[in-house]
């Protein structure tokens, strides 16, 4: 998901996108919604949260981290 479409989201939630980066404002959206700020540390592909929005983006955010 690209940033405008996160940004659009935060909006809709009442989050403010302010200049955070993507992780950032995916883990501040996640917060908001009373869950984890997981984004990105599922360092081995692993996760319980099967429905996430962000599953497909945290995999790959976790393997470039790592």
């Amino acid at each position: 998901m690209n940033m405008k479409e996160i940004r659009i989201i935060a909006k809709a939630q009442g989050v403010k996108p302010l200049k955070r980066t993507k992780a950032g404002l995916i883990k501040s959206i996640q917060l908001h919604e009373g869950n984890f700020d997981c984004f990105a540390s599922a360092r081995q592909q692993a996760c319980s949260q099967a429905c996430c929005l962000w599953r497909g983006d945290c995999f790959e955010q976790a393997i470039k981290a790592a």
